[in-house]
């Protein structure tokens, strides 16, 4: 069987869908890939929020495989959006990598005044940690950024571990724990989506991780019942069905959070409804401040 894999063509997802093809090798079958750009790699200048949040990295190769240029794509998970066109599945979800983010700086910790980060979440947790740090705007690829702290645009920035460990990357910094800097929901997972065929499914299945699907599944569920995407600092993590989930006001001095522990996907829903009553003021504050409109 021959299996045509979109990507985008940073080296990180490069990385990621190489690893797939591997995978698929080693079960005779044949991986091409496909480079598709998205809106995401071409507007790099600005924040997420304001050229539509994660879903941009994802749009064009939903479309490519839906037109039948591909046959599958490889995704970080925590890009996809809730909402999924009619038409595709997840078909493989990997074995779970770190879910944590890693500070990356130069010098000494303590001298570290200016962090790079384009994340809402990620400015709201750092700000709450220490509010005296000043937060600007970075966008692009892992490499784009390193290279914009080590000119002295900032102290230091902030990048999925996951992605570092993928590209082989050491830098000088420190891990943040996840239970406190909240991963964003299915942060660490690469994820196959596929058209639904389902001779497809069957060989892309193979390459699933039960645990993994079940956390990130859980993880989904909270994420569909707040919204809020990118315009919203929310953090959701699920170990063993273990769940910790927060929503903070984007500058970081409130926060609800919830930290249960869930069985079943309808729990996982029930808690999410419940964070986002808890939440309501927050979430809609976030989406008035940046100019988005918010219906519960």
């Amino acid at each position: 069987m021959s299996v045509r894999i979109g990507t985008r063509g940073s080296k990180l997802a490069l990385a990621q869908t190489s690893a797939v093809c591997k995978m698929l090798s080693a079960r005779d079958i044949d991986a091409k890939q496909v480079i598709i750009t998205t809106h995401g790699d071409t507007k790099t200048g600005v924040p997420l929020h304001e050229i539509g949040g994660q879903g941009v990295f994802v749009r064009a190769l939903d479309d490519a495989i839906l037109d039948g240029t591909i046959d599958c794509a490889v995704h970080s998970m925590k890009d996809i959006p809730a909402y999924r066109p009619s038409g595709l599945v997840t078909a493989a979800v990997l074995k779970r990598d770190s879910v944590a983010d890693y500070l990356a700086y130069q010098g000494s910790l303590n001298a570290v005044r200016v962090i790079g980060t384009s994340s809402t979440r990620r400015r709201a947790q750092i700000l709450r940690h220490d509010p005296g740090i000043t937060i600007k705007d970075l966008r692009g690829n892992v490499d784009t950024r390193i290279r914009k702290m080590a000119t002295g645009e900032f102290n230091a920035i902030i990048v999925a571990e996951a992605g570092l460990i993928r590209l082989g990357i050491r830098i000088h910094g420190e891990r943040l724990p996840p239970e406190k800097f909240v991963p964003a929901p299915n942060q660490g997972t690469i994820a196959v989506v596929s058209r639904a065929d389902p001779s497809l499914m069957e060989e892309l299945s193979a390459l699933d991780h039960t645990q993994t699907r079940t956390d990130v599944a859980v993880e989904r569920a909270v994420m569909e019942q707040l919204g809020g995407g990118c315009y919203t600092p929310l953090g959701i993590y699920c170990c063993a069905g273990h769940l910790i989930a927060e929503v903070l006001s984007l500058d970081g001095k409130r926060t609800e959070r919830i930290e249960t522990d869930v069985q079943t996907i309808e729990q996982a829903r029930k808690q999410g409804k419940q964070l986002h009553i808890q939440a309501r003021d927050l979430i809609a504050e976030a989406y008035r401040k940046l100019g988005i409109k918010y219906e519960w």
